[in-house]
């Protein structure tokens, strides 16, 4: 995660003690902090203590806990966009792309990645139930994924490598399911290879 923004001055510190904060770097370590411990659990000692901040540049900068989980969501959201897209633009075709994309999971789901978790599989089952800005941040990141993987579906379908019998938007749903359910079963941690297992059924599936 290398993107960095800067925050100087009295946005932080106050007026008269200027000093940089890389805030993505900050959210970076937050993520870790979220997605390990989960919302509820993390202490604001524990955020601290990983951004490299005292509380009241936290407060300063965020707001409060919720306000550094919301802005890590988005930063988390960015960076893994990201690599997504990398990997899956290295497919030769809609079929290639879709496991390319599967696989991506896999990996993130296994071994100590998988044990880590994901911060926004920890959003939806600690706040989206009760709190509407979280809630609408899930649906709306979800509702991304669901469209992403439809356009692999229909590329595939377009040069022939994913059969056209089937309905596009139940196909995606299926897909966007298999992604967050090894996402939470990665925290158990299951191998890459039983999470590569779960990809070749769920390609299987499409045809």
């Amino acid at each position: 995660m290398t993107e960095t923004t800067q925050v100087t001055d009295d946005t932080i510190r106050g007026p008269g003690r200027p000093r940089n904060f890389d805030v993505d770097a900050a959210l970076d370590q937050a993520i870790v902090v979220f997605s390990e411990r989960g919302y509820h659990a993390a202490s604001i000692s524990e955020l601290t203590a990983a951004m490299g901040l005292t509380p009241g540049s936290i407060y300063k900068a965020f707001g409060d806990k919720k306000g550094v989980l919301l802005s890590a969501f988005d930063r988390y959201k960015t960076v893994r966009n990201r690599l997504r897209d990398d990997a899956v633009g290295q497919g030769a075709s809609g079929r290639d792309k879709l496991k390319r994309l599967l696989d991506f999971y896999a990996a993130a789901s296994s071994g100590p990645a998988g044990i880590e978790g994901c911060l926004i599989v920890g959003v939806t089952t600690e706040l989206a139930a009760v709190d509407q800005e979280a809630a609408d941040k899930v649906r709306r990141s979800i509702a991304t994924n669901d469209e992403f993987v439809e356009t692999l579906i229909r590329e595939g379908q377009a040069d022939g490598s994913i059969r056209t019998d089937m309905d596009v938007g139940a196909a995606a749903a299926m897909i966007v399911c298999v992604q967050q359910g090894m996402r939470v079963v990665g925290k158990t941690g299951r191998s890459e290879e039983e999470m590569v297992l779960v990809v070749d059924v769920a390609m299987r599936a499409i045809g």
